[in-house]
């Protein structure tokens, strides 16, 4: 899809913990900043671009006890990307990962002021999304479309806010350790948890985690999240196609796409239908947290679609 620079009112940047793919990016006028990633607590490089996603994972399974570390981007990175698009003309919209989670938020309100403070002129507003990952890849999707019926930033930073709460992360995890090395569960949770191959069912919410439940078992923790996201729609009273749906997977592609298989027929099955589920990686930014064997979805409701 071709964005002329007159054809639309605002531009979009996100930081990296969106992990919607470069061509996604590419194909829907997004821009990225990203995240560092490093093994040593040194050398940081930029998740996907300095470090290719398949390389941060198979260095997680193949180092195991080794935690990876993630920094926020600077000031200066969100500045540079501003000052590219003020320079063009453009009003800005920058949808930041939750303030709960990460300072990102804070670099891109600094770099806002920055680029404030020598184009007074400039327009940019920054936004909270209170999600990360596939949930803030499907907020991000909802904006641009928006922009491609032509709201205005004004107009479209009002049906975000009002589609915001009905965001959500399900997911599940491959182990625990890394949840309890991040300090999300106790030791003794994460002992027991190992011990008895129980697998988490989670749901992140307004940029926070809950428990939704507990399964014994990889195949069952996988049954288990697909029921979470059929319990979703039911509860918000909408079909598949009525919400941007993103399926997300952190090393073994072979189960992305089995689960893909899964969850197209179990939805095909409730609620009748075809419909499309994208799969994204997820980057370094949660992968770090959640470990190499995290997946799940991201969802939200579209924002023109009456309840």
């Amino acid at each position: 899809m071709e964005l002329g620079i007159m054809s639309v009112q605002f531009c979009i940047v996100s930081d990296g913990s969106c992990d919607i793919p470069a061509e996604t990016a590419g194909e829907y006028g997004i821009d990225i900043v990203h995240f560092l990633v490093s093994f040593d607590g040194a050398d940081y490089k930029k998740e996907g671009v300095e470090l290719p996603l398949a390389d941060f994972y198979q260095r997680m399974v193949e180092e195991p006890n080794v935690f990876p570390k993630t920094a926020a981007p600077s000031p200066e990175d969100f500045y540079h990307v501003f000052e590219k698009h003020a320079d063009r003309g453009e009003k800005i919209l920058c949808i930041c990962i939750s303030s709960k989670l990460s300072s990102s938020i804070q670099s891109a309100q600094i770099g806002a002021q920055m680029l404030k403070e020598k184009r007074p002129d400039a327009d940019v507003i920054v936004m909270d999304s209170l999600c990360c990952t596939l949930m803030q890849a499907a907020f991000v999707l909802e904006a641009c479309r928006m922009r491609d019926a032509g709201l205005t930033l004004k107009d479209a930073v009002i049906e975000l806010e009002k589609i915001r709460s009905t965001g959500r992360i399900l997911f599940t995890v491959g182990s625990l350790d890394y949840l309890q090395h991040g300090g999300r569960i106790g030791k003794v949770t994460q002992i027991a948890g190992s011990f008895l191959k129980l697998k988490p069912l989670i749901t992140l919410e307004n940029g926070e985690i809950h428990s939704s439940g507990i399964k014994r078992g990889r195949k069952a923790s996988l049954q288990g999240i697909i029921e979470l996201l059929v319990n979703y729609l039911e509860q918000q009273g909408c079909r598949p196609e009525d919400c941007q749906i993103l399926l997300g997977y952190g090393y073994d592609q072979k189960e992305a796409d089995d689960l893909r298989e899964m969850t197209v027929r179990r939805l095909s099955e409730r609620f009748g239908g075809d419909f499309r589920l994208p799969v994204f990686r997820i980057g370094a930014t949660i992968g770090v947290h959640a470990g190499p064997y995290s997946i799940g979805y991201g969802v939200i409701r579209k924002y023109d679609i009456q309840r």
